[in-house]
């Protein structure tokens, strides 16, 4: 399968498509097709043989699928992106804004003070470019997700719930002495099976609240995390013990991340990718009216 992709990219290419066509029109009006339609089909056996086992052809062609799911996923981060940014309240957005104008300003200044080292200057764009955006990333999807989870522990009370467990209750003490096989058992087991569904729901909903603390939490310490990188550029002016730092928070974020991933049903949200949209450079971050 691998090497049929090498194939496939060497026969779709456009001049031997063209070369192949032409010559097979060629065969056709020869007077001779039988004779020289075998050679073209030979010819072109050779060709793809040659091409498709080429290390550097391979090479190039490794390359191109590459840069073709980079542009995909990149294309779903922005998507879920604008998503993010078009149901968020415009309080999130203004806080993530704020974040996130502190970094470009921030970026400035470290990069105005190493405008005399051309080389770290470098570095220094390439980190805040990467690594930041990366933290903002997940810091924005941490918000997304405090909105969801908070939106659903709105529409999901617990005390009606509660209220519904000793309603369901109630109703099963006068069933308690049903006889086997009679209607009224088939009612208690009903009923039975509805009050740990209840109870299934009561602790789905303290789960959720227990994550939507966490959430809260993650996001204080990842804003003051990324305002402590920001400062860091400054005072610091080591590129690569920035990046090492960079590493070192996102690492520490992958709980977080977890939590993320199994709070689907609230968000919607896929597992991260590893395409970043760029939200440094980002002319305007709008919210929802």
């Amino acid at each position: 399968m691998t090497f049929a992709k090498y194939l496939k990219a060497a026969f779709a290419n456009r001049w031997n498509l063209l070369a192949f066509l032409g010559s097979l029109g060629f065969a056709a009006l020869s007077g001779v097709p039988d004779v020289v339609m075998p050679l073209v089909l030979a010819g072109e056996v050779a060709y793809l043989g040659l091409l498709g086992t080429h290390p550097k052809f391979q090479s190039y062609v490794d390359a191109q699928l590459a840069k073709a799911q980079r542009q995909q996923t990149t294309a779903s981060a922005e998507q879920t992106l604008k998503g993010i940014l078009s149901s968020l309240p415009r309080a999130s957005v203004a806080r993530f804004k704020e974040l996130r104008d502190r970094c470009l300003e921030l970026r400035q200044i470290a990069t105005q003070l190493q405008a005399a080292d051309k080389d770290g200057g470098g570095h220094l764009e390439q980190f805040q470019a990467a690594g930041l955006d990366r933290l903002l990333w997940i810091y924005l999807r941490l918000l997304f997700t405090e909105y969801a989870l908070g939106q659903f522990l709105q529409r999901t009370e617990r005390r009606g719930i509660e209220a519904e467990i000793a309603v369901l209750e109630e109703r099963l003490k006068s069933l308690a002495a049903a006889a086997a096989g009679s209607p009224q058992e088939k009612m208690r087991k009903t009923l039975e099976d509805n009050i740990q569904t209840c109870r299934d729901r009561l602790a789905n909903h303290q789960k959720a609240r227990d994550n939507f603390e966490l959430v809260r939490l993650e996001i204080d310490r990842l804003e003051n995390k990324i305002k402590s990188l920001s400062e860091l550029a400054i005072n610091r002016q080591e590129p690569d013990f920035i990046s090492g730092q960079v590493d070192q928070v996102a690492t520490s974020m992958l709980d977080a991340e977890r939590t993320m991933n199994e709070l689907q049903f609230a968000t919607g949200l896929r597992p991260a990718d590893e395409a970043v949209p760029e939200l440094l450079e980002r002319a305007t971050v709008k919210s929802r009216p």
